[in-house]
């Protein structure tokens, strides 16, 4: 077997497997954080929050595996990572 075709078949793998967890985060439906709300997180796969010019609070997002391995979407309000350097 050539290099050629070899890299071709890794670089298609990897485009598989970015594609199915992609797909499989799409069919999860997102819950919305209420205070209390017991949170089962194994591990986080991302973090995303709404874009905004100036401090104040944003919808967030948190995509995480929870303890049986499944993918969990949970929506939140925080405040902008804007506001870090604001008091």
């Amino acid at each position: 077997m050539n290099t050629k075709a070899i890299y071709a078949a890794c670089l298609f793998a990897a485009l598989n497997i970015c594609t199915l967890s992609a797909r499989a985060e799409a069919d999860v439906a997102p819950r919305t954080y209420s205070y209390g709300n017991h949170l089962d997180i194994r591990k986080v796969v991302s973090l995303s929050e709404d874009t905004t010019p100036s401090c104040g609070v944003v919808n967030a997002r948190l995509t995480y595996l929870d303890s049986q391995s499944m993918t969990q979407v949970l929506n939140y309000s925080k405040f902008a990572d804007n506001c870090n350097s604001e008091n």
